[in-house]
């Protein structure tokens, strides 16, 4: 993994003591330095705390101790924490300035990048900037923003009127830590790579696609920002569509950042309105209980919905889009459905389309899997048909130990200046835009149960087609390796 060298780098961590930061952030830069995809790197951590920079170290300490999914070496450790710099933010941007500037005397060559990484909520993240701004910081750096980006179409042109009075856009990478997973990278390469699968990417092929991202958690200590947020853009303006811009995206002239992106803009810029007769709104029962909440509140928590992008591929198409807390399962699916046949051979009781329709099935887990689900013949006499299905799963592959965690991919491809899997200012305005009715006019909000899969409307918005989640069928257990050389085996019968 050390073929792809960066520039030496500075990394500023806004929100330094956080949960994000703790969780993800520095664990994640840890295993970048151990990996060597950033080997000159130094951490200058600030945020309200009033620690130390020892204090600060233990902190990380421990984080990488509770929520590193890898094994810590001690020795790979001290020589990482040597590299960890902490300065309140009480103590000024002039104090941060001196900071980072001695941290980068301590780097090797005169290409220094600083990348300024904002975990910290979305009514701050102005506030950081400017602080970057008086720190006379702006120069050779990037700015990587956690979402949401705006609240509207007016906020999220004003948030960016503002970013861009401190940095060009080619400096600002609004992150989407799903588009960091593997899997969701991989339907690029699904997608491009394979003569069998490009020319039935279409409207003549495919009948929906469902894009579905249950969760199971609540709002733990999240519902003052929850309040004023809600299920839509907290993930679907932010999430939910860009995973969809992966999908339908017209083939890229080439795999470069700038050239992902336009065809992004692409399918944002072709897709309708969003009309809240399309729109399913939910509240799981306990919501107004929760600390933080209005106690007639009408923020949604669960959210569904159906569009169109209205381009010569996709014409007529629909995409469902489903997420919600406190659902009855965790996941985060995309599920190609194909057209069945126009006329069936097969005789009455065969068992074709007893099952649905064949489909195609992106698991956007950390397990990495896509199903291809089909009708296939039973052995024995007659014709009877069963649900069959073939599935890819990275953790079955010689190459799994390589596999980066979402923020890390995400960290990595910032400090490269790669922009493939972030969203520029144009794209999410654009998103904001063909909002507006639904924000404007939102359809009333529907009590659900929790530990379901919310309002029993959401059976009417997708008719006459049916939800993949809950699958009928399990992912099947892994089965035993037969070697290196055969990642694709069994599958998930679905």
């Amino acid at each position: 993994m050390t073929d792809q060298k960066t520039a030496p780098t500075t990394v500023i961590l806004f929100g330094a003591t956080g949960d994000l930061s703790k969780r993800k952030l520095i664990p994640g830069m840890l295993h970048l330095f151990q990996s060597g995809l950033l080997d000159d790197l130094r951490v200058v951590g600030t945020s309200l705390d009033e620690i130390s920079t020892d204090d600060f170290r233990e902190l990380a300490h421990a984080a990488i101790r509770e929520f590193s999914t890898r094994d810590l070496d001690e020795a790979e450790w001290h020589q990482f924490a040597q590299r960890l710099h902490y300065v309140p933010l009480s103590a000024g941007p002039q104090a941060l300035g001196e900071a980072v500037r001695a941290a980068e005397a301590l780097l090797p060559g005169e290409t220094e990048l600083r990348l300024h990484y904002l975990s910290v909520p979305p009514r701050a993240a102005l506030s950081a900037v400017q602080t970057i701004a008086d720190a006379g910081l702006v120069e050779r750096s990037r700015v990587v923003m956690e979402k949401p980006f705006g609240t509207d179409y007016a906020s999220a042109v004003e948030l960016n009127r503002r970013l861009h009075e401190v940095f060009a856009e080619e400096q600002i990478f609004r992150i989407d830590h799903f588009l960091g997973k593997e899997p969701a990278q991989n339907i690029l390469a699904f997608r491009f790579a394979n003569g069998l699968f490009e020319p039935i990417w279409h409207r003549n092929s495919i009948a929906h696609v469902q894009i579905d991202v249950p969760e199971t958690l609540g709002l733990a200590t999240r519902g003052d920002f929850y309040e004023n947020t809600g299920a839509y853009r907290d993930m679907v303006v932010t999430h939910l569509f860009q995973i969809l811009a992966f999908t339908a995206m017209e083939p890229p002239t080439s795999l470069e950042p700038d050239a992902i992106s336009r065809e992004k803009n692409k399918v944002f810029e072709s897709m309708q309105p969003i009309h809240p007769h399309d729109v399913v709104r939910g509240q799981y029962i306990g919501y107004l209980d929760e600390p933080g909440v209005a106690p007639d509140s009408d923020t949604e928590t669960f959210i569904s919905l159906k569009c169109y992008v209205d381009n010569w591929r996709w014409a007529g198409v629909p995409f469902f889009l489903r997420t919600g807390k406190r659902m009855a399962e965790g996941a985060r699916i995309i599920s190609i459905a194909f057209r069945e046949p126009p006329q069936s051979m097969f005789p009455e009781g065969s068992g074709v389309g007893d099952h649905g329709p064949d489909h195609l099935t992106f698991d956007l887990a950390d397990k990495a899997r896509m199903s291809l689900s089909f009708y296939g013949k039973r052995p024995g006499p007659g014709m009877k048909l069963d649900k069959l299905s073939m599935q890819f799963a990275m953790q079955e592959t010689h190459w799994a130990g390589a596999v980066l965690e979402a923020y890390e991919r995400l960290i990595y491809d910032a400090v490269r200046g790669d922009h493939t899997l972030f969203t520029s200012a144009v794209g999410i305005e654009r998103l904001w835009q063909i909002s507006q009715p639904l924000i404007e006019n939102p359809p009333v909000v529907r009590p659900y149960a929790a530990g379901t899969w919310g309002p029993n409307q959401i059976h009417q918005l997708v008719s006459p087609h049916t939800w993949r989640l809950p699958f009928e069928r399990r992912w099947r257990d892994k089965i035993p390796d037969p070697g290196p050389q055969s990642p694709i085996e069994g599958g998930a019968r679905r």
